[in-house]
């Protein structure tokens, strides 16, 4: 049924119940306690009567059984859900709203305060001019992680890690290290396409069971 047809009905169904005209739209406001819910709606419970409900797009949180409720009767059979007035301690709170939902501030900042925060989407997205987090531990778990940017700088006073495979590609590489450096592995090699040079005050090379040197011209001294 269409908005302009559930009107249509409603008006006539105010008009054969109340008595009032079937241009007027008359409510009824009522105070009951939810004893079912269902993907259709809620039972309602007050005084005597039962009434199935909906729940109003203004009504964000999703009543549960044993909410104590407030409500507007349209009809006799059709209340409209327009807040929760009461919940048992220990009942989860759940805002629901159906298609695409917004949430807007105009002219000032959105805060979130929690003990804990979680988001659980498909696709989750941030765009900002500027983003800071700040945090005293964090933890990144997932199948694949992109860094993409201009530049970037990473600052601490430990850094370690842990890869089967390790793959560097660079126009240009200077490191520097003020103490030691040491690789260890159980094969190392070293390819320049025109000049391989190591220098240092002393230079010590051993090879346990062969040192070999070959080229057209040897110099030493």
């Amino acid at each position: 049924m269409t908005h302009s047809g559930t009107v249509s009905a409603v008006r006539k169904r105010t008009a054969e119940f109340g008595g009032m005209p079937a241009g007027a739209m008359l409510a009824q406001h009522c105070v009951g306690l939810v004893v079912a819910c269902n993907d259709d709606g809620f039972t309602i419970a007050s005084g005597s009567q039962r009434v199935r409900g909906r729940r109003a797009v203004s009504c964000l949180l999703e009543p549960c059984v044993g909410d104590t409720v407030a409500g507007l009767l349209v009809a006799p059979e059709e209340l409209w859900v327009v807040a929760v007035l009461q919940r048992e301690d220990g009942v989860a709170h759940v805002l629901r709203c159906h298609g695409p939902t917004r949430l807007q501030v105009d002219g000032g900042a959105l805060t979130l305060d929690a003990r804990e925060l979680a988001v659980a989407a498909g696709n989750f997205s941030v765009h900002a001019a500027t983003a800071r987090f700040a945090v005293d531990d964090t933890q990144w778990i997932g199948q694949k992680l992109h860094f993409i940017g201009s530049t970037v700088k990473f600052v601490g006073a430990v850094f370690s890690t842990v890869f089967e495979r390790v793959a560097h590609f660079s126009k240009s590489h200077v490191r520097t290290t003020e103490g030691i450096d040491r690789v260890q592995a159980m094969h190392i090699e070293c390819e320049a396409e025109q000049l391989a040079r190591i220098s240092g005050q002393h230079l010590l090379l051993n090879g346990q069971d062969l040192v070999k040197a070959r080229g057209g011209q040897i110099h030493f001294g």
